[in-house]
């Protein structure tokens, strides 16, 4: 049963981190090619979208917080009991984990994203060159 419970939590967690790739590939793309050149560009997003499934899988699957399911924490303790709702209660904290592992992840993108933002627009202001123009 933990071995199911292991390979459904991850599961899930590769689909919604996959989801969160996909909700924000766009975003990811137009502010790094905004900030860094066209060739590159393509590369740091696909980067930023395995750092954002690796996180996100990593958040959402807690292993040594479903250790409780195989070990006791002490001899004198019960394994706790994998039943329906702690099915749920996994689940649920997978979605959770998953989420806001990826959130921090892209907040940390974008908080860097804006101060290099504001270092490329500087120098444009500086040496009176435009913007290039957007797609």
């Amino acid at each position: 049963m933990f071995i199911t419970l292991l390979i459904v939590t991850f599961i899930i967690s590769l689909g919604f981190s996959f989801l969160v790739v996909r909700l924000f590939r766009g975003p990811t793309n137009a502010i790094l090619t905004r900030i860094i050149s066209d060739e590159l560009s393509d590369a740091w997003n696909r980067y930023i979208s395995f750092a954002i499934v690796v996180v996100g899988v990593s958040g959402g699957v807690r292993v040594w917080d479903l250790e409780k399911y195989i070990t006791a924490s002490s001899k004198d303790m019960v394994l706790v009991v994998l039943n329906s709702d702690r099915w749920v209660l996994e689940i649920y904290r997978t979605i959770i984990g998953t989420l806001q592992s990826a959130a921090w992840l892209l907040f940390v993108f974008f908080v860097f994203a804006l101060i290099a933002y504001v270092i490329v627009r500087g120098f444009e202001l500086r040496h009176g060159s435009n913007p290039p123009a957007a797609k």
